[in-house]
């Protein structure tokens, strides 16, 4: 027997992308916000670029800024979820290792998507409470970035004011969106992550060695999540 799904009839057939209507209803709203703007675009809006009934969206999102708080969570969320891959590699990582593989795999993140949605963090609207979920993940996330930059700069001897660099320069990916889809795009995260480690004092030359090893680890995390079946559901 098929499984039921919340709300009633979609108005046309599938127009975007995704397993769910919850991931459909993400995207538009993705391209909306990121395009139009927050404040600029309705639930209304939202409904009809997905091609549902605007009350079938309250089965999946109560308000725009539930909406607003799920699209800035994946843009940390899959990272978090990365962290305890690299705390148990084997052997274990250097905290330069890590830092690296961090790095890449989260400015990969920013950079990946159908749509910019780390310019959402210039929005005004998310110094809102209610979006206090995202702001409590991506505090996670910054202080996971500044242990391990401590880690390095230890190490280095460089002021220690510096740890709070790397962080900053990952999230300033965002404003590379520009950048054509291709080759110079997708080696954009790893530069980036060698100029956190530059920043920390690290020298040039053991970057290589450091490189290799945040590649394999990143790798291997990545083939993994590929080889994971998902069941559509709706």
């Amino acid at each position: 027997m098929p499984l039921t799904r919340a709300g009633r009839p979609r108005l046309t057939t599938a127009r975007r992308p995704g397993m769910t209507a919850r991931d459909e209803i993400l995207d538009a709203a993705g391209e909306l916000f990121t395009t139009l703007g927050y404040a600029s675009t309705s639930t209304r809006h939202i409904a009809e670029s997905v091609g549902i009934r605007q009350a079938s969206m309250y089965h999946y999102f109560k308000t725009k800024d539930d909406i607003l708080c799920a699209l800035l969570s994946q843009t940390v969320g899959p990272t978090l979820a990365f962290i305890p891959s690299l705390l148990g590699a084997q052997p274990a990582l250097t905290a330069a290792e890590h830092l690296h593989a961090l790095a890449a795999f989260d400015g990969d993140q920013l950079l990946s998507g159908r749509w910019n949605l780390g310019a959402l963090y210039l929005l005004p609207e998310l110094r809102d409470a209610r979006l206090e979920p995202f702001w409590s993940d991506r505090e996670r996330l910054r202080l996971h970035y500044l242990a391990l930059s401590q880690g390095v700069v230890e190490q280095t001897g460089v002021h220690e004011a510096a740890a709070d660099l790397p962080f900053r320069l990952v999230e300033s990916l965002v404003n590379m969106w520009s950048v054509p889809r291709g080759p110079e795009r997708e080696e954009l995260p790893v530069h980036v992550a060698d100029a956190c480690l530059r920043v920390l004092g690290l020298p040039d030359g053991a970057t290589a060695a450091v490189r290799a090893r945040s590649g394999e680890v990143v790798g291997d995390y990545t083939r993994s999540l590929s080889s994971v079946p998902v069941r559509p559901l709706r």
